[in-house]
């Protein structure tokens, strides 16, 4: 088995079906793929279909196919929770013994007060909230006072929301670096999140200068062991902020979905060995958050148009590992994700078509077949790696 490098995309919060324990986090019946497919009468996805989606769940629109080109599973999340920065560390090999704290009643007074002290102003808002909800109830008082917004959801994140004409980005970053060193030990939540916007009240809209402040990974992951082997580890869109830049060579930002694609192949184009990371984030942020299975559906039926030219310039030496980091259900009462499983499909030259990956116990399987392929360790997860090639 020779393998020159792993192209790993993640649809963030394409979940594939409710996990065993959904209804401990409220996520009973939540399936991110299917629900939007029926909801919105058919979504049209046949390159995805043609690798084997179908096969690994019922999606109205999306039939099973007799001889899959990929081979297809689908992959449990074993440490709790359902946010970003746990999912994707699970896939790079962490897996977390417990979850990230939350703050559904926002953040106590010992947090707040110390942020305020190191800001010098009140803040407006710690409490949990829809983004988009939150500027348009607090946006215009902030305006007035210059005080930045503090919110939270259901996941590990403290966000600071602030207009760009009184608060520019780069004071904003401050501002959550300053965030980020006071949220550690038992308050150290996965990612301090910077959230601009701009616009006239009634006319707010967030913009492209968001930035991740993330906790570091609490030990090596995957793409430690790939770096620290001399190999590429090519970060694509959020994935540097997501790791805090540890075991990254080369890392850029994208805007949005077909950036992320057109910078994948970019990376794609260099030809070195190991490993492109991409998250596609407009499923998640655009469309699951805002509960818009018609914009979610057409975000996948975009991805799987281009699909294709991925495919089309994979090497023979190449392949492909498409995944989620958990679920969004836009049909859902919640605007969270939710916890779910996620699609798994591999394709490549070398890559045995029509292989059944059943169920995997963890995302970590995905970091032990990395592992596998470029001979290095992997503490965590079983690979794939045996079952797929020729």
């Amino acid at each position: 088995m020779f393998i020159k490098r792993v192209v790993l995309v993640v649809l963030d919060s394409v979940g594939i079906g409710a996990l065993p324990d959904a209804a401990i986090y409220g996520d009973e019946g939540s399936h991110t793929l299917a629900n939007c497919a029926s909801f919105v009468k058919g979504v049209f996805l046949p390159h995805l279909a043609c690798l084997g989606l179908g096969n690994i769940t019922f999606i109205s629109s999306v039939p099973p196919v007799l001889q899959p080109a990929g081979a297809y599973g689908k992959m449990a999340e074993k440490s709790p929770g359902k946010d970003t920065t746990t999912g994707h560390w699970e896939i790079a090999g962490l897996i977390l013994d417990k979850p990230f704290p939350v703050y559904p009643g926002g953040f106590p007074p010992e947090i707040i007060e110390s942020f305020q002290e190191l800001v010098g102003r009140p803040v407006l808002g710690n409490k949990a909230a829809s983004g988009t909800e939150i500027i348009v109830e607090l946006g215009e008082k902030h305006l007035q006072t210059g005080y930045p917004i503090v919110y939270t959801s259901a996941d590990s994140v403290f966000q600071i929301a602030a207009h760009e004409e009184i608060i520019p980005a780069e004071k904003l970053y401050f501002w959550c670096q300053a965030a980020r060193s006071l949220l550690q030990g038992k308050h150290g939540v996965g990612r301090v999140i910077a959230r601009p916007f701009m616009g006239p009240p009634g006319a707010f809209y967030r913009t492209a200068r968001r930035r991740d402040f993330s906790l570091p990974p609490f030990s090596p992951t995957i793409l430690d062991g790939l770096k620290d082997s001399g190999l590429a580890v090519f970060a694509v869109g959020k994935i540097k902020d997501i790791f805090a830049g540890q075991g990254i060579t080369h890392s850029v930002t994208t805007q949005n979905n077909q950036e992320g694609i057109d910078k994948t192949l970019a990376f794609l184009d260099k030809k070195e060995k190991g490993l492109i990371f991409t998250n596609l984030i407009d499923f998640d942020m655009l469309y699951g958050h805002r509960n818009d299975p018609y914009g979610y559906a057409k975000a996948l039926e975009e991805f799987d148009t281009r699909l294709p030219e991925i495919i089309e310039v994979l090497q023979p030496d190449d392949i492909l590992i498409l995944t989620a980091d958990h679920g969004c259900d836009p049909t859902t009462p919640s605007t969270d994700h939710s916890r779910e499983y996620v699609p798994l499909l591999v394709y490549g030259k070398k890559v045995k078509a029509g292989v059944n990956l059943g169920v995997r116990d963890t995302f970590a399987d995905v970091a032990a077949t990395i592992a596998d392929i470029f001979n290095l360790s992997s503490p965590r997860g079983k690979s794939f790696a045996p079952e797929i090639f020729h």
